[in-house]
This record gives structure tokens, C-alpha cells and sequence, in this order.
């Protein structure tokens, strides 16, 4: 349901800011405190090396950092809920001010502590009095061989104040400059655009997907050059700093500092050619399910079976959502049911409200998500998403002190996506009719499809446009074209004819401006999938080892936090676990459709 204003929505369906701050003059209080709380942090510059002075800042760091993430949330999503308001708009731009300000007082600290002796670094890690610490300062000291001079990092710093405007530019020409056509669509004038675009490959009829795949890759081929300039030299900055910062490649770099094995990037791939086959199937068996006499780009991503919706409203959406998570035992499902129940989710649309769905985690409190639930099945698979990851933030902030309590990016995506595994699981466990489980069992493919093939195969374009300008050559929008078509056909094989316009693919995709990042997608899916495999196999020991990952925060290495889960992704397991799911729900599908 879509409400007109907030005023009309009934309390229970908003999400409590108060449990933050009572009212918005705590917020005052708070935030004119901290304005001049921080400023005590800079009279520790110059003494970081004595012991006992460390271990003082270090608690009143945290002390600080914890308020000054409270004032954010709060301003955050104050602001989300209505993003037209004069006194919202302010308070969120005087705490992004602050922790400006913040940041740079405290920017000191890297350098100051990276001087130290490694001695005396290792001296502070085995204290036990700094065990909220040893992770932060561990890192430190590993590092410390990748830290230049003061004066090399102050211009490096300059640099990077500038090199990032390939992304920006990018944005501002994603966003705005890179005019779209209007198309006739039902017998009205539509102006495509980047919502516009998703909704209409989803069309049923197939000469509407063909127009607006046409239309909309015309807008980039238009400035093909313009864009291919951009991500050159995007790839060409990652790595003038990778070399600066004494790396062999921008790879390793990024890995290192995400403290990532390289051969759980090198599995990904390697996995990923071992398994093309049923990838292959699933788009040959696309192809008959729909009738069509060729299968386009364009046709992946329209729903195969009709009249199989699985949508409810929000209450019925949220107990479907408890039972598919049942699982996970009922100490997870008391808090599940508090979040539903206490106001700790922001549930419907308004005209003001910041669209999407996601979970902050806040320190000292719980998590809040926002939602703007429309009865889809997608969004039911939503809620069971943004629940995963408040899950995560809740079992990591019970377990761990503030210091260690925030996990990596690379993690972020394990819990959530383990949610929609089981609601997924428990619906093709409990789904009696043939047409819905036709059509839970394509979603399933296309989750996998979407999020952990063509995640990868953007991993290994990425990879092999680095190598390219590692090498020296030229990076230029007919090699990236190229390339990428050669990895599409790859990918996604005979079945499917490689439009001319899917060789420009690569260059709309603003992942790429984050070198590295999209990998993380393909592991995260993939680790998820084999611990929601592993719960329902296993139970009550694969729980608690889950349970015991959630709870780990960024105590330890990423990597490491999914062995405590039964996930190693050094070795090629997980990866075959998961394709091998593919290729049984596949099999599943092909003799319903028989």
C-alpha cells in the first residue's frame, strides 16, 4: 500500500528513531557535545607511543565514534523518511560536517602509529588490556610495509583528491547528461530511463523488450568514447596507486586491504568455466519454456510462467517469512518477531520517502530497516533480506565490543542472502502447486544466474581490462568490446544470440569504477547458499557454527569468519557445492516442464 504523507500511516508500520534519541532536542544535545568531545582526541597527537596514553585515547575513541555514529544513523534516516524537509535536509548535511571535521582532526593516527618499532606494535597486539584492538592494530602492522613517507602520502592524498572524479564523471553522465529516446510502449510515449528500462525487459511482449534494449544501449553507444576514456583512466589511477603502494598489481592491492586470499578470487573463475554447462541448459531451456524462435539478451529476464504469484500483504508477508526461517531456531525467531513487532522497520511508500530497501546497523542500540513493501513476491523475498542483515549486525553488536562489532563488505551479503535461501527452500519444501513451483524454481536459477554467474564474469572482465593496462597496452573501447563479447558467448553459450549491443554492456556498469568489488557478490551468494544447505542437512551444529559467524563482526579475517561457518573459499568445494544446486534445481525444472 502507498500512503500520500507519513501523517497517514499507522505507528506500527514506522520505525522508532526514538530508540536512538528521544526527541530531536536529544539529538541537539548529543550533537553540540560531540562537537567539541572530538576535539580532546587532538591533544593525544605526538604521544601514541606510550602505552598507557594509547590504551586512554583508544577508549575515548570509541566512546566517541560510537555517539557520533548514533548522531548519523539518526540524521540518516530521519532524513530517508522524508527527504523534501527543510529540517531534516539540515541535520543530516551539519552530521556529514562533523564527521568531516572529525576525520580530519583525526587523521594523524595511521601515520603516527605506523612509525612506531613493529616491536613495540607486537608489544601492544599481546597486551591483553588491548584485546578490543588487537584486530585494528594488527592490520596496522601488516600494512606498515605499504606506507610511504609523510611527504609521499601527503601527495598521494592529493592525488586521490582529483583521481576519483573518473567514477564522479561517470555518475553525472549515468544520471543526467546521457540522454535516452522516448519509446511507444502499449500505445503510449514512454521516456526510458534507468527504472524505466529494468520494468520494460520484463515485458511480455517480446518486440517491447527488443525497442527498449535498442534504445537504451543507443544512449551509450552514442558517447562510446566519451566512456571508454573514462574507465581507461580509472583503471590506469588504480593502478598508478597499486605501484605507488609498493603492489605487483591492483589486484593484490585491493585484496590486501580487504584481507582476501587471491585464490578465492582465482576459484571463483576457475569454477565458473568448470560449470558453464548447466548455465547453458538453464538458458537452452529458457528458450523452449518461451516459444520464441530466437532467444535475445533482452528475453533473460522476463518471468517464464505466468499466474504463479506467491504476494501477500505485509503481516501474512512477515510470517512467511518466520516460517521460512524456522530453521534457524527460536532464539533467531524471538528477535525476528521483536523487530516485526517493536517498530524497528519502516514498512510503506510515501512520495517523500528514499525508495528501495536497506538495514543500518546502530551501535548501542538495534537495527532499524526501511522498506517500501508493495505486495510482490519479490518483496516478501525483501523483507527476508534486509532481515539477514539485521540479524547479522544484531548477533555481531551482542558479541562484540564496538571496536570489532562492524564486518566486511565482504561478508555483508552472506546472512542476507542466507535468509532468502531458506524462505526460498522452505517454499519448495511446502508448495503443493506445479505452476508456483515451476516458478520458485526459475527464481532460484536466475538468483544464481544473476547474482553469481554474471557477477563473475564482470570479476573477470575486470581482471582482464587490469591486466591489459598493467601490461602497458592500451585499454580502448574495441578491445573492451571485444573482450566482453567474447566472455558473454562464454557465459551464457549457443542458446542465446549475443546481440551486437551486449558487447557495450560493460560500459554502463558503475561497479566497475570500484575496482574489485563485484567479485564479492559471487562469493557471497555462493557462501550463503552453502550454509542454508548446510543448516537444512545438518541442523542444530550447522546452526550454531552459523550462528557463531554472525557473531564474529570483523573480529577476525573475512575469509576465516566463513570457515568458522563450514564455508572454506580457498578451496574449490563451496563453489562446486553451489553449481552443483544449480544444475539439481535445473534437473527439478526440466521434468516439471516435461
Amino acid at each position: 500500500m502507498s500512503y500520500t504523507n507519513r501523517s497517514e500511516i499507522p505507528e506500527k508500520y514506522k520505525w522508532n528513531l526514538g530508540d536512538i534519541f528521544a526527541t530531536t532536542e536529544a539529538w541537539e544535545q548529543c550533537f553540540a557535545e560531540m562537537s567539541e568531545e572530538y576535539k580532546k582526541l587532538v591533544a593525544y597527537q605526538g604521544k601514541l607511543g606510550d602505552r598507557d596514553i594509547l590504551l586512554e585515547f583508544l577508549k575515548l575513541s570509541d566512546e566517541i565514534d560510537l555517539k557520533m555514529d548514533q548522531l548519523y544513523c539518526y540524521a540518516s534516516m530521519s532524513y530517508n523518511e522524508d527527504s523534501q524537509d527543510p529540517e531534516r535536509q539540515a541535520r543530516y548535511s551539519r552530521v556529514y560536517g562533523l564527521l568531516t571535521q572529525y576525520s580530519t582532526a583525526c587523521s594523524f593516527i595511521s601515520p603516527e602509529l605506523s612509525k612506531l618499532d613493529d616491536a613495540v606494535l607486537q608489544s601492544f597486539i599481546d597486551d591483553p588490556d588491548f584485546s578490543d584492538y588487537d584486530v585494528s592494530l594488527k592490520n596496522l602492522l601488516e600494512g606498515k610495509a605499504h606506507i610511504l613517507s609523510e611527504a609521499e602520502e601527503r601527495l598521494l592524498s592529493g592525488v586521490g583528491s582529483f583521481s576519483g572524479q573518473f567514477h564522479e564523471v561517470f555518475n553525472r553522465l549515468d544520471s543526467g547528461d546521457i540522454k535516452y529516446d522516448k519509446i511507444v510502449v502499449d500505445g503510449e510515449e514512454v521516456q526510458l530511463g534507468h527504472g524505466t528500462y529494468s520494468m520494460l525487459l520484463q515485458h511480455k511482449d517480446q518486440a517491447v523488450r527488443k525497442l527498449a534494449f535498442e534504445t537504451y544501449y543507443k544512449a551509450y553507444i552514442n558517447v562510446i568514447n566519451t566512456l571508454a576514456g573514462l574507465y581507461e583512466g580509472s583503471v590506469r589511477s588504480d593502478w598508478y596507486f597499486a605501484q605507488a603502494k609498493k603492489f605487483n598489481s591492483t589486484m593484490e592491492k585491493s585484496l590486501f586491504y580487504e584481507h582476501v586470499d587471491k585464490a578465492v578470487y582465482d576459484n571463483l573463475i576457475k569454477c565458473m568455466h568448470s560449470n558453464f554447462e548447466p548455465m547453458h541448459r538453464y538458458i537452452a531451456l529458457r528458450k523452449k519454456l518461451m516459444g520464441v524462435e530466437t532467444l535475445n539478451m533482452y528475453d533473460l529476464y522476463v518471468s517464464i510462467f505466468e499466474d504463479a504469484d506467491i504476494s501477500r500483504e505485509y503481516e501474512d508477508a512477515c510470517k512467511l517469512v518466520v516460517e521460512g526461517l524456522h530453521p534457524l531456531g527460536e532464539d533467531y525467531l524471538a528477535v525476528v518477531k521483536e523487530a516485526f513487532e517493536n517498530r524497528w522497520i519502516d514498512v510503506h511508500e510515501t512520495p517523500t520517502k528514499r525508495s528501495g530497501a536497506y538495514s543500518m546497523g546502530v551501535p548501542g542500540c538495534h537495527p532499524f530497516m526501511l522498506l517500501n513493501y508493495q505486495k510482490t513476491t519479490h518483496d516478501i523475498f525483501t523483507i527476508a533480506h534486509e532481515m539477514g542483515h539485521s540479524m547479522h549486525s544484531y548477533y555481531s553488536q551482542k558479541a562484540q565490543p564496538y571496536s570489532k562489532a562492524g564486518y566486511k563488505i565482504f561478508v555483508a551479503e552472506v546472512a542476507s542472502t542466507c535468509n532468502e535461501v531458506l524462505l526460498l527452500k522452505h517454499l519448495l519444501a511446502t508448495e503443493k502447486d506445479v505452476n508456483v513451483r515451476k516458478y520458485l524454481l526459475q527464481y532460484y536459477l536466475d538468483m544464481l544466474r544473476t547474482t553469481m554467474y554474471r557477477q563473475a564474469m564482470f570479476a573477470e572482465f575486470e581482471q582482464i581490462s587490469h591486466d591489459i593496462v598493467e601490461k602497458g597496452q592500451p585499454l580502448t573501447s574495441s578491445v573492451m568490446c571485444q573482450k566482453y563479447l567474447e566472455l558473454n558467448k562464454m557465459y551464457y553459450g549457443d542458446a542465446v544470440h549475443h546481440n551486437d549491443e551486449i558487447a557495450y554492456e560493460w560500459a554502463r556498469i558503475p561497479h566497475f569504477y570500484r575496482a574489485f568489488y563485484v567479485y564479492k557478490y559471487a562469493t557471497g551468494i555462493i557462501s550463503a547458499v552453502c550454509i542454508a544447505e548446510k543448516i537444512l542437512k545438518e541442523g542444530a551444529s550447522a546452526v550454531e557454527n552459523y550462528k557463531k559467524f554472525l557473531s564474529l563482526g570483523g573480529s577476525m579475517d573475512p575469509v576465516s569468519e566463513l570457515k568458522v561457518a563450514g564455508v572454506d573459499l580457498t578451496s574449490e568445494e563451496p563453489f562446486n557445492i553451489v553449481a552443483q544446486s544449480f544444475s539439481d534445481t535445473l534437473a527439478e525444472l526440466e521434468e516439471l516442464c516435461k
